[in-house]
């Protein structure tokens, strides 16, 4: 009968801190892997329901767990991951944009090379998904506050400006 929490003793920290993946390894490169990448850090938004669900007391625990107290720290885990996510993208977008531009002086030079020209659609279409990327973000991040907002406001009232 282990429990991985036992429900008369002190709460510990959310798991919603070990869902935040790190963004280590965010790759520019390939659409492919950054998209991976950005999903791999989307956990804790995918599984906010159920962090909710499994940190937050029912009425009949509430005495015995500090929802504001876990509260707090499921609201810094999200904004760190949000961040660390927005930060990612914004890098890549970066990037392939130097990218697209090199590649725009280099076809001004030489306006029949046809693989150039093939390479900077590619690089063109890539930074387009990378630039959408970040209203796909503003969604998932709107998304997962409302409902840390439904179920915590009672317990935690966050900053203003996070």
């Amino acid at each position: 009968t282990g429990t991985a929490r036992d429900p008369a003793g002190p709460a510990g920290p959310p798991a919603a801190s070990n869902m935040a993946a790190p963004n280590a390894g965010v790759s520019c490169e390939d659409f492919s892997e950054f998209q991976d990448a950005l999903r791999a850090m989307r956990t804790i938004d995918d599984r906010i329901v159920h962090e909710l669900n499994t940190t937050l007391p029912t009425v009949s625990f509430a005495g015995k767990v500090d929802a504001s107290q876990t509260c707090k720290q499921l609201y810094e885990s999200l904004i760190e991951v949000h961040r660390s996510r927005e930060k990612a993208i914004k890098t890549c977008i970066a990037q392939t944009a130097t990218v697209v531009n090199k590649l725009r002086d280099d076809r001004l030079k030489d306006a029949d090379d046809l693989a150039l020209i093939r390479h900077l659609r590619k690089e063109q279409t890539k930074l387009k998904l990378m630039q959408s990327e970040l209203n796909v973000e503003e969604v998932v991040n709107d998304r997962s506050l409302k409902l840390f907002n439904e179920r915590c406001r009672i317990y935690y009232k966050p900053p203003k400006n996070p």
